[in-house]
């Protein structure tokens, strides 16, 4: 796959282009700054670019409002369309961030919930007890990411969540041509969810490439046949520090025979 043998460079476009911290509303074109570096990336020897979130979020990209929309304070769709052209004009393959696990509290399927409760049709979208309440008064409680509950977390159970998520991987590579997913928490992810879309990826693009953060554990849970193609080996890393820092030789050891 093109992905062993490419160099990766990291943008973080909310941060990179400029913008406000908070989703102001407000549609302002900066997403083409990432085209302009193209020529640099290209120089350095990167063949692929992973991107940071995109998708119209809350504030920081993780707290995704809508997965169809790139986020207003980088541009339009349009704009990125651009941005993606110019870098594979320069033989620069795009991988974009897919936050899977959560949303943001501006989720408009959250939304609906919080507007209707228990008739709301997304209600099962979610991990929600309208037996209790939120941090955020809601009126029922919610699990959210790892304590965080401006994170709303996904039901990777439920079919039409699913359904819905492949939908919008299919839109962003039919409508754009991206060459690939890094999954964030891909640890928290349902291994079946996983093994879902490494079929439909397959179907849908070839060598259609995709990595999983992961920061512990037995990374063969996540990559393997059927599954990840790769994954954040932060553990191998810290080994390597640790092999240079600490001439702790142990984790490296571990990290590879495994």
């Amino acid at each position: 796959m093109w992905a062993d043998k490419s160099v990766f460079y990291q943008i973080y476009p909310l941060g990179f282009c400029g913008a406000p911290k908070e989703n102001d509303g407000v549609t302002v074109s900066r997403i083409g700054k990432i085209g302009d570096w193209a020529p640099h990336i290209q120089k350095l020897g990167a063949g692929a670019l992973y991107l940071s979130p995109i998708f119209d979020s809350d504030r920081h990209g993780y707290d995704t409002r809508d997965y169809r929309k790139v986020d207003c304070r980088l541009g339009t769709n349009e704009d990125f369309a651009q941005v993606v052209e110019v870098l594979h004009a320069h033989g620069i393959r795009v991988v974009l961030d897919g936050v899977f696990n959560h949303v943001g509290r501006g989720f408009w399927a959250f939304r609906d919930v919080q507007e209707k409760k228990w008739d709301s049709p997304y209600k099962d979208w979610f991990h929600i007890n309208f037996d209790g309440n939120s941090n955020y008064n809601d009126g029922f409680w919610y699990e959210g990411w790892e304590g965080h509950f401006e994170l709303v977390k996904l039901n990777l159970r439920n079919p039409a969540v699913v359904d819905y998520l492949l939908e919008c991987v299919k839109f962003w590579v039919e409508e754009f041509g991206i060459d690939g997913l890094r999954l964030d928490v891909a640890y928290c992810l349902e291994i079946d969810f996983l093994r879902r879309l490494r079929s439909f990826c397959d179907g849908l693009k070839p060598e259609f490439f995709l990595v999983g953060e992961t920061l512990h554990g037995d990374y063969n849970r996540w990559v393997g046949d059927g599954l990840l193609h790769s994954c954040t080996n932060y553990e191998c890393y810290k080994g390597l520090y640790s092999s240079l820092n600490s001439m702790n030789l142990f984790e490296i050891v571990h990290s590879l025979k495994r």
